[in-house]
Formats: structure tokens, C-alpha cells, sequence
């Protein structure tokens, strides 16, 4: 028998609310309590959905294996499974069972988006002089979380590798436009993970250029892996800036990629099943230059995902976030992660607006078309058919007003490279980008589409008063190439998201930061330098600025460390590069922020920035064990099932838990008095230099606070021993500074090493 129309319109709309309603969980599950009768813990979570599923369809799809709710099981770096639920299913699944301990919505992360190994004094891994011999990364693996890797770059030419290591269980996926014989001894590993994606987009991709495939037609994929560990590659620039050999800091060091960031965002769900497969994958090294907001630890699947890595032995770097200079801004904060912020080079890329008042103002482009040539244009701003003219945001130019003209354009709202787009569009044939107060002094050189500088608030604000002050205001653009050795460098860049860290301010984050303004390295050929569709131009290599940046670089350091000493942990890396970072730039100047040209301090830079010499041989690491971590998440206060959806254990003894969660070993020190006046923490540093070493204690005090050392002298006999010291931190009498904080450091000292931790001091939670 027919059905009746009004049947038929009944069952569309409810699965169409259906449809609408549904969106990715992530489902936490005591992995102990699978009944026995279920061979794997997929079939029994398959069982689970089954069993409140509200779709009338569910029945005759599991039956057929067809649309099943159930995206990704995990083992390893979480306990449970993703599934594709409505909100009644995902509250029904939480009542159902003891063995549900949470639910909760899929969270979407985004990305923070050649002279780099030079800077950092690497020449050929560390070179010959330090003893160390760089052949030793070939065992090494950096797995990079991205958009994925464009494999024809000549930054994965495997010339003269040896045969991949025999640890490597990854392999290399094909898709519609990637073929799995593309990868080789140097891109050993390329995947993609995409269902959490294709769920939020209603089942599918939403652009015809996206496939399931771990190919990269974004450009941020191939231009992280490549910085970490990327071969050397001769004449490489971008169309002639930066010309020179593009290197990773790893060149002997085997990529694995995994594609889990698409069009709108990185999903956590595919996010924790590449972490999930990378361990088991064997990497040594994972670099995720993408983040989101704050979170406590047992929601936020980058810190769980992570905890199961470094349990692993895997070091994780994640980039701190572009939402600098903002207060409280950092991202990736669990302890367990090496937070890296961002720092200019010694290079820049220098352009100047000549004005017809003889004035010449200095910026930044790397324009690379035909020049304007020597003929003054007139200027305008904040001119147009809109309030938001003076942004230079779509549509808002009148085209009668800019055309034939160079605009002026204030930094913010929408993307850079996109208002020089409007522009020429509109008809104007030059831009000037200003930055406002958001920005301060920071210029990030782009590749506009037109003839284009980007310059500093205080230029900027000379600018406006010119146009507003001189009745024909005109100016010419000049673009001078590259240009090295620049001082004051590094800086910190105005971008690069700061502390203090709102999910755990006793912990100082970020913990360093590394070059990640204006990088060179690989590009996809999917997508011009811009990232924009009407960009049609092509390059092998793109300069580009983020903390995205600056994390691959610390990953591949990483890496070395870890080809130079195998039995150190992830920690102990991490604590090697965080004391001996400096903290002086090259004019021998404490380290300055590009916000406002003021001096940085620890909530921006950490313990400063990477020195990877100086790393190889700490002196003294402060180590941190899985038991002393828990030890940690037991100070939070957390209950037990919270802990345990971190550290996927059947039960967790929160008996020897830290009084304070400053009390954790960490190499940095960051103190809440709260209403104390007294708080008082102990370290562990153990000896990895020579034996019968002795270090003495310097102290670098804040004005308001009094620190003791006891003992003031550390002595080892052997290499490997662990000594411990304890400090007291006084808040001086009278002292009021809500709000505010202030800063010291404590470093212990012998002739070979100064081994330097920064100590953070706040008298309230934020």
C-alpha cells in the first residue's frame, strides 16, 4: 500500500529535524567494564548506540553497516568513542550505563596561523663542533597534526636517507588525488581523519576541493612539517625574498603527517584518532600548531590526547595561540605540553612610503609584482560608502573615491592579505596597512595582491594626521627586498598569545618562545601565497607568521634532543630547552615586546627564547614522572573520574596529591600568594653534565617579594644523581598589587652551565 503524502512529509520533517539536530560527541567509557560476550570494545559501543538510537532508520543501516553513528573507537590516547548523536541520544547514552562516564560536545580547535636555522646557530644540526653528530635523527619521527603535506615539495626529497626505522608501524594513505607511493624514506607516514568534519558539514565535504585524502590544498600543513623537519633545499625563496637554503631544524628526521584540520576548523573527534594512531604509529615527536580556548584538563582532548604521548615517551609542542597581546590569552597549557610563543629573526623585509611632505615612513611588504614607479599618488582614508572604509573590509570602498589611489587601511577585523584584495578591487592601485593600538609596533610582512606596506601604531598615526593635516596628501611605495642582521631581534611578537595560564596559574605558561615571524618554508601548490581564491599565483616556498610557526621549530628540536640523548624523557627535552633559553637579544638587551616596544617578561616569553646549543648540554634537568603528574591533577581538585579520563587508568589514588599545584617539578615557577604571604615550593634537579659538579645559586629578585634558596650549593658526584632544593617566596609586608604581577628568576650556576628558571608572582587568581 501507498503512502499518503501527509506520511511522507511526516517522515521528512523528523528526519530533517533529526539531521539538524545531530552533531559529533565525544564519549568517555570505563574501558575495564566491556562485557565479555564483545570481541572488541567497537562492537560493544557499537551495541551501546544501537540501543538508544532515535532514528527509525538506525536499525536497517546498522544491519547493513551503512551510516552508522559510531566515527572513531579510541585506545590509546582516550578511552572511549565519537559518535553522531542528537541532544536526547547523548543524554540518553550518559543515563544508560555506569560504564558512560561523560559526554560532551565535539570541540573545534583552529590554527594558529630559511635564515631559521642560522638564527638559532644550527648550521648542520648542531655541527661538528659541538660532537654531535646529526645522523642521528634519521631514528627519529616527527608526527605533524595539520592540513595535511603537499609530498612533491622538494623539502621531502629523500636523497641519501637510510632505510626507515624498523619502530614504524604508520603507513602512507592514498585518496582521490594521493597516491600512497608518493610518500618515501623521508615522508614516511601520511593520513587523514575527517569524520568529525564531515559530520559538522552535514555528512560530507563542504567544498569539492576537500577529499578524504591526507593531501594539502591549505598550505599551513606542508609549511609546518617542513620547518620541523623539512631537507634542504638550495636556491629556495619566496618570488626572491628570503633567497638562501630552506632546512628544517631536523633535516635527518623522518615526517609523518596527519591530516585533521579542514575549511572550518580541527575537530576534536579527529584530532584525538590521530593522536590515538600516531602513538601506536611510533612517533617521537608530535607538533600541533592549533589550538582553542582554555579548558580543565579532562575536556580538552589536545591535554588528554597529550598525557597518553608523554607516557609514551612522545614530546608534544603545541603552539600558544595568535590571541596576543591579550591578558590570559595562552592556549595549550597543560604541563605535560611545551607551550611555544612567537619571536622575530634577525631578518626582515623592509618598504617605505616616501610622502610628499619629504617624510619617509618605514615599514614592511613582500609585494613581489611590478613596482608603482616614481609618480606620487594621492592618499586616502577613511573614505568610502561605509562606516568600516577606514578597515577596508568587503564592499566597503567606493570605487569612485579609491580608484587610481594608494589606501590607507587600519590593521584588524579582517585579514590582511584581504584588504589589500579590496583594494584592488575597488580600483585603488596601493595600500597602506596600519596597525592601531591591538597591534602596537609588530609588523608581519604579507604578499598583497597590489603594490602594499604594513606599518606600526606610531607611523600609522603620523600617517592619518598627514592626510587630515595637508590638503593634497600623496605618497610613493618603495620595496627594498631582504634584509639580515637586524637589531633589536628577537622580539616578541605582539601576537603571540600570554600568560598567566587561567587553567593552572601556579603553572608559568608559555614555557619559551621561537622564531615565528616571517618564516620561509614549504608551500602547497593547491593555493597561492595569500591563501585567497582570486590569488592564481604558484610558489614552492611561503613566508608566513603565527605561533604556528614558531612550534614546528621547537618540534624538531625537539627531535634532535632526542637523537642526541634517547634515554631522556620528554620532560627532561623540555626542561633542557626551557633553562637554558636567553633572555637578552642581540644588541645585549633584555628581550622587548613588540606590542609597545616596552620589555617583555615571562607571561610573554616564558623562560625566553630557544638556544638549541646550549640545550644539548643543560647541565642539570628537572624531571617529571607519570606518578608526580597525577600527583598534580589530584591538587585540582578534580574528582577521581575527571583524573582518570586524563590518564586512562582503571582508578587513581589521590593519597599523595601536592598541597599546591606549584609543588609539581617544573623548571619554570610561577607563585599565587593568594591571601598568603608565604608560599614556599621544592625542586628536583638531576645531574646530566660531568661528575662532581657543583652549582651555586644566583637569585634575581622582584621588588615586592623575598626568595631564599636553602641548600645555596648543589654538589653531584655522578652523573644521574638528583639533588633536591626547596624555596621560600615572602610576599613583603604592606604590598597590595591585585592585578598586577612582577617577576624574578633563579639560576644555578657553575663555570659550564647556568641553568635558569623564571619565577612568575601573582597576588590573585587572574
Amino acid at each position: 500500500m501507498a503512502s499518503s503524502p501527509i506520511t511522507i512529509t511526516l517522515i521528512f520533517l523528523f528526519l530533517l529535524y533529526s539531521a539538524e539536530g545531530k552533531r559529533t560527541y565525544i564519549v568517555r567509557v570505563k574501558h575495564s567494564d566491556k562485557p565479555e560476550s564483545f570481541s572488541t570494545h567497537h562492537d560493544w559501543y557499537t551495541s551501546q548506540l544501537q540501543s538508544i538510537s532515535t532514528d527509525p532508520l538506525s536499525q536497517s543501516e546498522s544491519e547493513t553497516g551503512s551510516e552508522s553513528p559510531l566515527l572513531y573507537t579510541y585506545t590509546t590516547s582516550f578511552h572511549g568513542f565519537s559518535a553522531y548523536l542528537d541532544t536526547h541520544e547523548a543524554e540518553t547514552l550518559l543515563a544508560s550505563s555506569d560504564s558512560i562516564l561523560d559526554v560532551f560536545e565535539d570541540p573545534v580547535y583552529t590554527l594558529h596561523t630559511t635564515r631559521t636555522p642560522e638564527f638559532l646557530g644550527l648550521n648542520s644540526e648542531f655541527g661538528v663542533a659541538s660532537g654531535y653528530s646529526g645522523h642521528a635523527s634519521n631514528n627519529v619521527i616527527i608526527g605533524v597534526l595539520d592540513t595535511g603535506v603537499w609530498p612533491e615539495s622538494k623539502s621531502y626529497d629523500d636523497y641519501g636517507m637510510p632505510e626507515i626505522p624498523s619502530k614504524w608501524k604508520g603507513e602512507c594513505e592514498s585518496g582521490p588525488d594521493f597516491d600512497s607511493k608518493m610518500c618515501n624514506k623521508k615522508l614516511i607516514g601520511a593520513r587523514s581523519f575527517s569524520k568529525g568534519f564531515q559530520m559538522s558539514s552535514g555528512g560530507g565535504f563542504s567544498t569539492k576541493r576537500e577529499s578524504v585524502s591526507p593531501r594539502d590544498i591549505d598550505g599551513h600543513g606542508t609549511h609546518t612539517s617542513s620547518t620541523a623537519a623539512g631537507s634542504a633545499v638550495t636556491n629556495a625563496s619566496f618570488l626572491g625574498y628570503a633567497a638562501g637554503t630552506a632546512r628544517g631544524m631536523a633535516t635527518g628526521a623522518r615526517v609523518a603527517t596527519y591530516k585533521v584540520c579542514w575549511t572550518s576548523g580541527c575537530f576534536g573527534s579527529d584530532i584525538l584518532a590521530a593522536m590515538d594512531r600516531a602513538i601506536l604509529d611510533g612517533v617521537d615527536v608530535l607538533s600541533l600548531s592549533l589550538g582553542g580556548g582554555s579548558a580543565p584538563y579532562y575536556r580538552d582532548t589536545i591535554a588528554i590526547g597529550s598525557f597518553s604521548a608523554m607516557e609514551k615517551g612522545v614530546f608534544v609542542s603545541c603552539s600558544a595561540g595568535n590571541s596576543g597581546p591579550t591578558r590570559s590569552s595562552v592556549a595549550n597549557v597543560a604541563p605535560w605540553v611545551m607551550t611555544v610563543g612567537a619571536g622575530t629573526l634577525d631578518r626582515d623585509f623592509p618598504a617605505y612610503a616616501n610622502l610628499g611632505n619629504g617624510k619617509r615612513l618605514v615599514g614592511v611588504s613582500l609585494y613581489s609584482g611590478e613596482g608603482m614607479g616614481t609618480k606620487p599618488l594621492e592618499l586616502v582614508y577613511n573614505k568610502g560608502n561605509s562606516s568600516s572604509s577606514n578597515l577596508c573590509l568587503p564592499g566597503s570602498l567606493d570605487p569612485a573615491t579609491v580608484r587610481g589611489k594608494i589606501v590607507i587601511c587600519d590593521r584588524g577585523v579582517n585579514a590582511r592579505v584581504e584588504k589589500g584584495a579590496v583594494v584592488r578591487d575597488a580600483g585603488g592601485l596601493g595600500m597602506i596597512m596600519a596597525n592601531t593600538a591591538a597591534s602596537g609596533e609588530e609588523l608581519v610582512a604579507d604578499s598583497h595582491l597590489l603594490p602594499a606596506i604594513a606599518v606600526g601604531k606610531k607611523t600609522g598615526d603620523l600617517l592619518r594626521e598627514y592626510i587630515k593635516s595637508d590638503s593634497n596628501p600623496t605618497a610613493v611605495l618603495v620595496f627594498k627586498g631582504t634584509v639580515l642582521d637586524v637589531h633589536p631581534s628577537p622580539v616578541v611578537a605582539a601576537f603571540s598569545s600570554r600568560g598567566p595560564n587561567t587553567v593552572t596559574p601556579e603553572i608559568l605558561k608559555p614555557d619559551v618562545i621561537g622564531p615565528g615571524v616571517n618564516i620561509l618554508a614549504g608551500w602547497s601548490d593547491a593555493i597561492g601565497p595569500t591563501g585567497l581564491d582570486k590569488d592564481s599565483r604558484r610558489t614552492q616556498f611561503n613566508i608566513m607568521s603565527g605561533t604556528s610557526m614558531s612550534c614546528p621549530h621547537i618540534s624538531g628540536l625537539a627531535g634532535l634532543l632526542k637523537a642526541a640523548h634517547p634515554e631522556w624523557s620528554p620532560s627532561a627535552i623540555k626542561s633542557a630547552l626551557m633553562t637554558t633559553a636567553y633572555n637578552l637579544d642581540n644588541t645585549n638587551s633584555p628581550l622587548r615586546d613588540a606590542a609597545d616596544n616596552s620589555l617583555s617578561n615571562p607571561h610573554a616569553h616564558g623562560s625566553g627564547h630557544v638556544d638549541p646549543q646550549k640545550a644539548l648540554s643543560p647541565g642539570l634537568v628537572y624531571d617529571i614522572s607519570t606518578e608526580e603528574y597525577i600527583r598534580f591533577l589530584c591538587s585540582l581538585g578534580y574528582t577521581v573520574d575527571h583524573i582518570v579520563a586524563i590518564v586512562k587508568r582503571p582508578s587513581v589514588n589521590c593519597s599523595k596529591k601536592f598541597s599546591n599545584p606549584g609543588q609539581l617539578n617544573y623548571p619554570s615557577f610561577s607563585v599565587l600568594f593568594g591571601g598568603k604571604r608565604v608560599v614556599r615550593y621544592t625542586r628536583e634537579v638531576t645531574n646530566v653534565g660531568a661528575a662532581n659538579s657543583v652549582y651555586t645559586v644566583v637569585v634575581g629578585g622582584a621588588p615586592s617579594v623575598g626568595i631564599s634558596v636553602k641548600p645555596s650549593k648543589l654538589a653531584f658526584r655522578s652523573v644521574g644523581e638528583k639533588k633536591r632544593y626547596t624555596v621560600t617566596f615572602v610576599s613583603k609586608k604592606g604590598v597590595s598589587l591585585t592585578n598586577k604581577a612582577e617577576f624574578g628568576s633563579i639560576t644555578w650556576s657553575n663555570p659550564q652551565h647556568q641553568v635558569r628558571s623564571p619565577v612568575a608572582f601573582s597576588w590573585n587568581r587572574f
